[in-house]
This record gives structure tokens, C-alpha cells and sequence, in this order.
């Protein structure tokens, strides 16, 4: 008995009470990341409050919606590519009159030495008005009188500036003219054209519109009829080398400003006063 006693304490029998279960470990839990829409609104909305700290109260007004609109919401890639694509240049055409052909109109001294060509006049003129057009983001092409690329030209616009006699005629001889072709696809476009290079002009220069010496070399200006058919052009004689030279020469940066100015209101279509119809001498 006592062995066994001794037995059993060298030899306990295994409990059969049921084990306790394991004691579950803390997950830890990844942090999301922050949700795209959500950090796109953010900027959004930070960028936002950046352009109100130096954009004018109403042009953020009217601005701001569309701002928002186009940072939230996905443009399709062809969208994206548009709105990235630079906008072509509108192309225009300048001829200085004469240029790389003659002289035209000569004015002399009392001892018959040259003191000025028309020729000179207008290449300062149509270099200006070049510079000028550039500046405003325009295509400008300076061509010569019988330039090769005249032919077939295609512009939303041409014009081609000369200048009148040196010679004295009479004190009515002061004044410009413009003239465009006759024989036009699109007669309310060159109407139009005429019209506000008359209108412009005239206000930048004080000048008058000489209507009455408009004459049949003008309106058939050989250009007329070389270009493409469907670009507006015109022909502008800027003043009299005589009784105009002082501002044609001493003030040549406003006769090419009224150039411009009337070009400009023909190419972004702004209001203009209606043109006297000329009368055409022969």
C-alpha cells in the first residue's frame, strides 16, 4: 500500500480538467491611406484660399466654381491634351509698299536732290505695325511689293501700305485712303475691313478719310488678285508726302499705331462707326 502510494506520488496520472484557451493578442491595425477624393479636395480647397489673397474680388467670384470643377473632376485624356495644345497664331500679312521693286513716290529738294522715297515711308510704317502685331501675339508676315509668297496667300487679313505724291496738288491733298479688292468672296468682310481702318485710323491720326481720289489702281491692286481668295485684304495709303510729311515722318510710330488699331478691330470684331461710302474717281 505504501508502495503504491509512493508509486502514484513519483507518477501522477495526467489531469484530464480542459485546458484554458489561448489568450488572444492585440491586433494592431494598419492606418488607411487617406482617400485620394479627399486629399484632391484639400489642395483644392487650399489653393482656393491662395487665390483669393491677391485675385480681385470679382474675377474670383466668377472664376472660382470653374476652378474647382476643373481640378475635381477627371478629364479625359484627349481633354487634358486640348487644353495643354498651344492655340495657332493668327496670321496677318503687312506689305510695305514698293519695297524690294522701286522707289514709288520721290520727293525732291529745291536743288533736285532725293530728301525722301515713298518706298522708305512705308517700310518704317509696315515694320511698326509689324513689331506692333507680334507684341499682341499675332503671326505677322512683311512682305515686299511683288513678294513670291503673295501668291495663293491665305491670312485672316492683308493690308498693304503706301503713301501719295510728294508733289504739291492743293491744300485738299491731305488725308489717307483704303481701298479693298472688288472682286471678294466675302463683301461684308472687306466692308468691314475698309471700315475700321477708316475709323481707327482716323481717330489715332487726326487725319481725314480722302474718299474722293480713291482711284482704279487701288482698287485693282495687283495683290487682290494673287492671293487666296478667301483673305479680306485691303490697301491703305497713309497720307500725302507733301502736305502730311511732318507726321508721316516725325510721328511715324502713331500712323502705324492706327494701322494697327484699325486691324485689330477688324480681327476681334469690335464695334465701329459706319464708313461715308467713297466715290471713286477714275
Amino acid at each position: 500500500m505504501i508502495k503504491v502510494l509512493l508509486y502514484e506520488m513519483d507518477n501522477p496520472t495526467p489531469s484530464t480538467a480542459p485546458a484554458l484557451p489561448p489568450v488572444p493578442r492585440p491586433v494592431r491595425r494598419k492606418k488607411r491611406g487617406v482617400n485620394a477624393f479627399g486629399a484632391t479636395l484639400v489642395v483644392a480647397i487650399f489653393l482656393a484660399f491662395l487665390f483669393t489673397a491677391w485675385m480681385p474680388d470679382s474675377i474670383f467670384a466668377a472664376n472660382l466654381s470653374e476652378q474647382l470643377s476643373l481640378i475635381l473632376t477627371p478629364q479625359p485624356v484627349s481633354v487634358v491634351n486640348a487644353l495643354n495644345t498651344p492655340q495657332p497664331q493668327l496670321r496677318i500679312g503687312i506689305v510695305a509698299g514698293h519695297s524690294g521693286n522701286d522707289s514709288g513716290a520721290v520727293c525732291r529738294d529745291s536743288t533736285g536732290q532725293v530728301t525722301l522715297t515713298e518706298a522708305d515711308v512705308n517700310m518704317k510704317i509696315a515694320s511698326l505695325v509689324q513689331k506692333q502685331l507680334v507684341d499682341r501675339g499675332f503671326q505677322v508676315d512683311l512682305l515686299n511689293e511683288f513678294d513670291t509668297r503673295l501668291n495663293g496667300y491665305r491670312a485672316v487679313a492683308l493690308v498693304s501700305i503706301h503713301n501719295d505724291s510728294c508733289d504739291y496738288v492743293n491744300d485738299q491733298a491731305t488725308g489717307f485712303k483704303v481701298s479693298s479688292s472688288m472682286d471678294t468672296r466675302d463683301v461684308n468682310r472687306a466692308t468691314r475691313l475698309i471700315a475700321c481702318l477708316v475709323d481707327r485710323y482716323e481717330r489715332a491720326t487726326g487725319l481725314t478719310f480722302h474718299s474722293g481720289s480713291i482711284t482704279g489702281d487701288m482698287r485693282e491692286y495687283h495683290a487682290f488678285s494673287e492671293i487666296d481668295p478667301n483673305t479680306i485684304t485691303a490697301i491703305i495709303e497713309t497720307g500725302f508726302l507733301n502736305l502730311d510729311r511732318t507726321i508721316l515722318t516725325n510721328h511715324t510710330e502713331l500712323v502705324a499705331d492706327g494701322v494697327v488699331q484699325g486691324i485689330l478691330c477688324f480681327v476681334k470684331n469690335e464695334n465701329v462707326e459706319p464708313t461715308p461710302s467713297p466715290t471713286f474717281a477714275p
